[in-house]
């Protein structure tokens, strides 16, 4: 029996990009495996997912999806390859560059490989997605439509990966020292700290739906609410004054450097 598709690697990203595909009825359950070393884990998702196939090692299939720690990617894919090699294969493993994919998987593996990041979780990741040497164009529509159903998918050249991780790749924990900042900041100014927590939470979701659904750009969005001499104004101006934006200009910077250097090795 071959299956449709087999996520190699039961941790958090691949069982979010399972619920995401079966929500999104990609596939029926029983086209679909799991291939995961842990019994405890296996357990879990077999009782999370019921009729799906969780084995210890990767099965037979049309496609395959690695989502495995960077330093047991090369094992994934000899393992990937052991099973019988797959028509196509994304792998969501981080810093591992398509060159030592497919010298496992072989040169004629169809092979894309993709950055995404966390809010995958909750199907609202964002993710790039770049080919390999032998995918074709209905090779990246295959891994869009993967990843797809948590979230957002561009595609990218390779050379740019980097730089995708180091802005939405990194980008949720910028968000989050921001929040945390911002939380910290109305219990100074006299909020309790849950009503503080609870209003942070919801002016940062409320602005990013704003920026998605209004197709308004950020600048234009902010001066809308900049009143001349107000308080926003007064914010801002503080916020400049600290560097806030040169901090995150360089933070993208460090990270996208740190990116490069870790495919490197």
């Amino acid at each position: 029996m071959t299956s449709r598709l087999c996520l190699v690697g039961g941790g958090r990203m691949g069982e979010a990009l399972l619920a995401g595909l079966l929500t999104a009825r990609w596939a029926p359950v029983e086209d679909l495996a799991v291939a995961e070393p842990v019994a405890e884990r296996r357990e879990q998702l077999a009782r999370r997912f019921p009729g799906l196939l969780v084995a210890p090692e990767p099965v037979r299939a049309d496609g395959a999806v690695v989502a495995v720690k960077p330093a047991d990617v090369e094992a994934a894919c000899s393992a990937i390859v052991a099973a019988g090699p797959p028509m196509r294969v994304l792998s969501i493993a981080a810093g591992v560059p398509l060159r030592r994919l497919e010298r496992v998987l072989g040169p004629e593996a169809k092979v894309v490989r993709a950055m995404p990041n966390t809010p995958a979780l909750v199907g609202a990741g964002a993710a790039a997605i770049s080919a390999g040497t032998s995918a074709s164009p209905e090779d990246l529509d295959w891994a869009e439509g993967l990843l797809s159903a948590v979230g957002t998918v561009v595609r990218v050249p390779e050379v740019l990966l980097d730089a995708v991780t180091g802005l939405s790749g990194s980008g949720p924990a910028y968000v989050f020292l921001v929040v945390e900042a911002l939380v910290e900041a109305g219990v100074l100014a006299g909020l309790p700290r849950d009503v503080s927590a609870r209003l942070t939470t919801q002016t940062v979701l409320g602005a990013a739906r704003m920026l998605a659904e209004t197709g308004e750009a950020p600048e234009a969005l902010r001066a809308a609410v900049t009143s001349p001499g107000g308080t926003t104004a007064a914010g801002l101006r503080a916020l400049e004054a600290a560097g806030v934006r040169s901090a995150f200009l360089e933070a993208v910077a460090a990270a996208t450097g740190r990116s490069r250097e870790l495919g490197a090795g």
